[in-house]
């Protein structure tokens, strides 16, 4: 019953001292907020976004944390609603020992833009401890001696409640000697005292036991009890005195346990049991009691434990001097703890942005606050990072930091940054902290993509099947993700006349080149287009690069005849005079090939003849010479078949047939040769009509050729009257015909003239123009091809 009732008080203690919100805008006042210990987790404090002129969505949005010093995360954002809450518990006695009131700093962080806040929770005492005396019994000897109104100071209760629910009162049992007196000290410290009403008579009272009670202030007020027990003492008139009333000492907080704090003294001018001096110390804390402990004999004082000036600056110690007689004296031990530099710098960090846009300019990256736990010159810090980074950081109040970019990142160049925040103190010696963080750079699309070649040669060989590989172009993007990801494709030709799409064809994915039809050396022999690599960034960046195909030529073609002409019509037969010697040109078989290199390299050959012997073919230029001496036995006509190959692989062929007439001269008419197929004289008869048709033409072109000749030379001649002109008369000159038997053709067109024999008379039978060895070349042939028309016109 008792405990539900007192439960129910705290409860109502707790809605009483719930939470406020305190929020003072003027100057640098800090945001106030006020919380009863021991309040439950969840509780509501305040709405952020009302207190800081905020929207919800607005708070989200400028990212708001909380921050502070404390190991522990006391406090609660609730992002969606901007409402602050209680994350735990709070026992003020934990946090802040005696010190009233008790505050806990922390920061409201506003990160975009970055912006900070300083608020405080008040955490406010609740009369959750009873007062309790350190000893249960309280001895206390007095001399029967004693006048009345002698004040006797006993050892105080502690309550580590602080304001109204601290230490209030004492009070003491009732009896006949003595009345209790509450003394105040030092920071506002009651101390009882005992004082005497009648004097005591050893003999008549020799011990009594008083009940002593402290009382805090609450409501319900607490009370803690000890018992006073007082012994009647014979008379010891001389108290022991301390040689200094207040001791002052400084101690490093480095100091090793078991060092010597300070030797105290005290004198008592009694003898024997009455002078003998016993230290001891007069209310001392517990925690005095685990880091002090003083030699009962001798008075030095010693370290217990290790000081920490970090959680302790000073010491105030009360030492008692008892005699044997039960007289004490007092005195004051101060030790103030310095400071020495054993704290390193802390970084504590709130926030920390990675990846970051490799774009990104004056972007804060990371916040951090920094601190340090010495005092003076050991406490002041410097911050750095290394030098070759693009980062700075930038300071800001209550010691915080922002790392921002100092330029723009490139993440080509650098993808990760491994950055080392360096916090160095004063001190001496100096220490310092490293705080490492890794920040990556996200990419963004300021590449192109990079063919490994400016211009790519490709070779297929004619008559390729359909889709064949033909090779393959890459480009590169120095991006990642899908800006590195490159797509292929044919850009539109300039010569709008080539097919492109029709010729070839290009895998988006990997840049591979097909054919997507045979080629054919003779038709197209090269064509170029540009390829283009298009990455899947936004905005999309390309390039281009330039694509030759060569066709390499295949021995498809076979040599072709241009001379003489197979063409199924009447053969042309080459007179040869009987009296030409060995190595006389009878003729040139002249071809082509429509290949190239030595696909067109032709080679020519005597692959059957009449009388094999009498005639040769060079295997160079065709030329068909007489390989002896022509003779009477020798027959008239002989047929040759000539072969004309190629050089390539395999080679390919073609044949050409010739007809060779010996005649004795070309005055000497023309006889059929005996022993005729029944072809041979069908064909022989069709060449009769066809000779006789031809050599009038022939007769008419050269007499107009000669009357040229003939006036020219009237011409040069000055000594003839002028317009008549002497045509010379008789037979022509053998200097028109070549019978030398070299056969050597010259610019000019050579003729051989077959003559009727018999009469004498100069008739011609037929004229002929030797065609002179010209290379098969492009207008080289062309030339030839309009020469053998010449001669078709002519009849040969």
């Amino acid at each position: 019953m008792e405990a539900s009732l007192e439960r129910a008080v705290q409860k109502r203690q707790v809605l009483f001292l719930c939470v406020f919100l305190g929020v003072s805008w003027a100057g640098a006042e800090p945001l106030r907020y006020f919380v009863a210990e021991e309040t439950e987790r969840g509780t509501f404090l305040a709405n952020l976004a009302n207190a800081l002129g905020l929207g919800v969505e607005e708070l989200s949005a400028r990212g708001c944390s909380i921050f502070s010093d404390q190991n522990v995360r006391f406090l609660l954002l609730n992002p969606l609603t901007g409402d602050l809450i209680l994350n735990e518990k709070l026992d003020r006695e934990e946090l802040c020992g005696p010190t009233d009131p008790c505050v806990l700093p922390f920061q409201l962080l506003l990160e975009k833009p970055f912006q900070i806040f300083r608020a405080e929770l008040w955490v406010t005492d609740i009369n959750d401890h009873s007062p309790v005396f350190l000893d249960r019994e309280i001895p206390l000897k007095i001399l029967e001696s004693t006048v009345p109104g002698e004040a006797f100071l006993l050892e105080r209760a502690q309550d580590p409640d602080v304001g109204v629910n601290s230490l209030n009162n004492y009070t003491i049992s009732p009896n006949a000697y003595f009345h209790m007196n509450v003394r105040s000290g030092e920071e506002g410290t009651i101390y009882p005292e005992l004082v005497l009403d009648e004097m005591l008579d050893r003999e008549e009272v020799p011990e009594l036991s008083l009940t002593l009670t402290a009382l805090d202030g609450g409501s319900p007020p607490r009370s803690g009890t000890a018992l006073v027990r007082i012994l009647v003492l014979d008379i010891n008139d001389n108290a022991p005195k301390f040689v200094q009333p207040l001791y002052k000492v400084q101690v490093p907080e480095s100091s090793p346990v078991g060092s010597l704090v300070v030797a105290v003294s005290a004198r008592d001018l009694d003898t024997g049991s009455n002078g003998e001096v016993v230290y001891a110390f007069f209310y001392a804390t517990e925690r005095i009691l685990k880091t002090f402990h003083i030699n009962s004999t001798s008075g030095d004082l010693h370290l217990k434990a290790e000081l920490d000036y970090e959680a302790i600056q000073t010491y105030t110690l009360t030492i008692q001097a008892k005699d044997g007689g039960g007289l004490s004296g007092k005195c004051t031990v101060l030790v103030q703890v310095t400071d020495i530099n054993d704290n390193p710098p802390e970084l504590l960090m709130s926030s920390l942005t990675s990846p970051i846009a490799e774009n990104s300019l004056d972007t804060v990256v990371a916040v951090f606050r920094i601190r340090d736990r010495d005092s003076e010159s050991n406490g002041k810090m410097m911050c750095s990072i290394q030098d070759d980074l693009p980062f700075l950081l930038r300071p800001s109040v209550e010691n915080f930091y922002s790392l921002v970019t100092e330029k723009p990142l490139d993440r080509e160049w650098n993808a990760k940054y491994n950055i080392t925040i360096t916090v160095t103190d004063m001190g001496s010696p100096r220490l310092k902290t490293e705080h490492r963080i890794t920040v990556l750079v996200s990419d963004v699309n300021d590449n192109a993509p990079i063919f490994a070649q400016t211009s790519y040669t490709l070779f297929v060989r004619e008559n390729n099947s359909p889709a064949l590989y033909i090779g393959s172009v890459s480009a590169t993007d120095r991006d990642s993700g899908t800006n590195a990801q490159v797509t292929y494709s044919l850009l539109p030709p300039q010569d709008r006349h080539l097919p492109i799409a029709s010729l070839v064809s290009i895998n988006a994915d990997n840049g591979h080149l097909f054919a997507l039809r045979s080629l054919d050396y003779e038709a197209l022999r090269a064509f170029e287009f540009h390829v283009g690599a298009v990455d899947a960034g936004s905005p999309t960046l390309s390039s281009e690069a330039l694509v030759r195909v060569v066709v390499v030529d295949d021995n498809d073609n076979s040599p072709f005849v241009l001379y003489p002409l197979q063409n199924g019509s009447a053969p042309c037969t080459e007179l040869v005079p009987r009296a030409a010697e060995a190595g006389y040109l009878v003729t040139k078989v002249v071809a082509v090939d429509d290949d190239s290199g030595q696909n067109a390299w032709l080679s020519y050959q005597l692959l059957k003849a009449t009388e094999p012997g009498l005639f040769s073919v060079w295997a160079h230029n065709g030329e068909v010479r007489t390989a002896r001496l022509l003779s009477e036995r020798d027959a008239a006509k002989h047929r040759l078949v000539v072969l004309v190959k190629d050089n390539g692989e395999p080679p390919m062929s073609a044949t050409v047939t010739l007809h060779v007439l010996l005649v004795d001269g070309f005055s000497q008419p023309y006889l059929p040769l005996p022993e005729m197929t029944l072809n041979e004289a069908q064909a022989d008869s069709l060449t009769v009509y066809l000779v006789t048709a031809l050599a009038s033409v022939t007769s008419l072109f050269l007499f107009s050729v000669l009357w040229f000749v003939a006036g020219r030379l009237c011409r040069r001649n000055r000594a003839a009257p002028m317009g008549r002109c002497s045509v010379p008369e008789g037979h022509l000159s053998g200097q028109l015909l070549d019978f030398s038997g070299t056969g050597t053709l010259s610019e000019t067109y050579q003729y051989q003239v077959c003559l009727t024999g018999g009469s004498g008379a100069s008739e011609f039978k037929f004229l002929k123009p030797i065609i002179p060895n010209l290379p098969p070349q492009s207008t080289e042939i062309r030339e030839v091809e309009e020469n053998l028309s010449f001669q078709n016109n002519l009849g040969f």
